[in-house]
């Protein structure tokens, strides 16, 4: 069964009346964590989509910049994406279900946050307002402030991203320090890791520009304790 299809039988589940909220919670009872990382991308980037002021993004088009979705299952990808920019239920209220569904500091919530910048800035812009929605969110998620720059500096156009920043290190730290970080992060970012942790397939292009970013800031700061 194919994951958008599994999402359609969350979906379905839920009683005459319940709100879309209400999935979290049955998925807190039955943990999957591949829908449930798919359903809370898709449900917070439909609240996203609107902290700027306006939705002129094509709703599936946005989600391409996570996902891989087949022609066949567009339709399903939108109907998730309908149901929750329909729930009254604030984005908080929907960031607090989805930490529930992880253990505390479950990886798994960072790959969320980046996902969802990168419906952030499918549109080539950066709002203040989406800046502000995902930093409480990210808060919500127990993520630090370090780990939320460094997704910051590796995903919006223009920001410029500092090598230490993006390794989550001072700017004292020892080139063993950052070793280390590099290193870390470099395994945590492996498609494989993604995976084992429920990150699904169509969305596994997360770690490649990450992987690249790291990549470029561990040369930086060889080079900088080299000079």
């Amino acid at each position: 069964m194919s994951l958008w299809s599994r999402i359609s039988d969350a979906l379905e589940a839920l009683r005459a009346g319940e709100p879309f909220s209400a999935v979290f919670d049955r998925l807190r009872v039955r943990p999957e964590r591949t829908v449930a990382f798919t359903i809370g991308v898709i449900a917070l980037g439909a609240k996203l989509a609107k902290a700027d002021g306006t939705v002129t993004r094509d709703e599936v088009a946005m989600f391409r910049e996570v996902f891989t979705i087949p022609k066949d299952d567009e339709a399903s990808a939108a109907r998730v994406f309908n149901l929750a920019r329909q729930d009254v239920a604030g984005y908080d209220s929907y960031a607090r279900k989805i930490a529930g569904l992880f253990p505390p500091n479950d990886p798994v919530l960072r790959d969320l946050i980046e996902g969802l910048f990168h419906v952030a800035v499918a549109d080539g812009d950066f709002h203040p307002a989406e800046d502000a929605f995902l930093r409480e969110v990210s808060g919500i998620f127990g993520l630090g402030d370090a780990c939320y720059r460094a997704i910051y500096a590796r995903n919006v156009p223009g920001a410029a991203p500092d090598p230490y920043e993006l390794l989550e290190l001072p700017h004292d730290a020892s080139l063993d320090q950052a070793r280390a970080a590099f290193r870390r992060m470099v395994r945590e970012s492996h498609p494989d890791a993604l995976r084992a942790r429920g990150v699904p397939d169509e969305a596994v292009r997360l770690a490649e520009d990450r992987l690249k970013a790291l990549n470029s800031a561990w040369e930086e700061v060889q080079q900088r304790h080299a000079a």
